[in-house]
């Protein structure tokens, strides 16, 4: 008889020793340790319960009874204790994550196309719906290309050190993107159709209308039986879905050394004439620079300075606020 009541007198002890523990615990984790602590497998509970062992079969009944009452009594105070635990957790969120309405909103400001990059994508769309496809070149060319490839003499004043950025090694920054009609006729058999992006350098002195680096879009058409009267019905189109109107276009007979007749455009945009670019029929010459059989093939190019376009389609009156990365400017566009 002693043996029970000893037992019993530690199975109440270890009762209220977890109640008071439950009672002070503060988060759901120390509850979980409570519960593991008293009421897991090898909790302190099933340790003393293990000395049922020793009682009479009469006496057994009697402890599991209370050990029964004991455990019950400990998961009701848990479950009451992790519900108080997370109501208070709940109130804490509310209290610190309430919203003050009246508070100025903080927004992310959204990065915008700069009106160059929108240009361009804008002839480049215009033109892949027209058929061409997109090609690219290296900035930095070599002579052969930039130059001689384009039937541009040897005494040419484009050659000249004061017109073109020159390396040590010979090489040099393009002056164009019609080095890409090189390199691109070079590796593909007509017909083709090409429309060429990029960035392009001249020593220019800078000033409002001008730049030594500076963007071009150039295109070029090459196959059998094209002539010039195709050219203009393809630089008049080009125009109409520009300036989203059917505009006044005048073309003037010019000189490129790669072009043979050559001319320069002129639109006229909100009152005045404005020239927007060069074009002509492909010098027989090029066309034989790379393989081409001028006796069966002719074609057509043009070449068009994007920043000029960006300053008529957008008004602005100096080059030089497209390169000065004014937030106050671009938020505009």
């Amino acid at each position: 008889m002693t043996e029970i009541k000893e037992l019993e007198r530690e199975l109440r002890s270890l009762g209220e020793n977890a109640e008071k523990e439950i009672e002070e615990a503060d988060s759901l984790e120390k509850l979980e340790g409570i519960r593991v602590s008293y009421l897991g497998k090898k909790g302190k509970i099933s340790v003393i319960m293990k000395g049922m062992g020793k009682l009479s079969p009469e006496e057994r009944p009697y402890l599991g009874a209370i050990a029964n009452e004991i455990k019950e009594k400990i998961q009701e105070k848990l479950k009451k204790q992790q519900e108080t635990i997370q109501e208070r957790e709940i109130e804490r969120r509310i209290k610190e994550e309430t919203l003050d309405v009246t508070m100025p909103g903080v927004s992310r400001q959204l990065g915008r196309i700069h009106p160059i990059q929108g240009t361009i994508d804008r002839i480049v769309d215009i033109f892949v719906g027209m058929g061409y496809t997109v090609a690219e070149g290296p900035q930095i060319e070599t002579d052969y290309y930039n130059f001689t490839a384009l039937n541009t003499p040897e005494d040419h004043p484009a050659r000249d050190m004061q017109d073109t950025f020159y390396f040590e090694d010979g090489t040099l920054l393009r002056t164009h993107t019609s080095s890409v009609q090189i390199r691109y006729m070079e590796k593909h058999k007509p017909p083709i159709k090409i429309v060429a992006p990029g960035r392009v350098y001249r020593r220019d002195t800078v000033d409002a209308t001008h730049s030594a680096v500076f963007h071009q879009v150039e295109i070029l058409a090459v196959g059998e039986g094209l002539t010039f009267t195709d050219l203009k019905g393809t630089i008049k189109e080009f125009l109409r879905r520009m300036f989203g109107e059917e505009v006044p276009t005048v073309f003037r007979a010019s000189y490129f050394p790669f072009t043979e007749p050559s001319a320069e455009v002129d639109v006229k945009w909100q009152g005045k004439w404005l020239e927007v670019l060069g074009c002509g029929m492909v010098d027989p010459n090029v066309l034989k620079a790379v393989g081409y059989d001028p006796e069966k093939y002719t074609g057509f190019a043009a070449g068009l300075g994007v920043e000029r376009f960006a300053m008529i389609l957008h008004k602005i009156d100096d080059i030089r606020r497209l390169y000065q990365s004014d937030l106050r400017f671009l938020r505009q566009f």
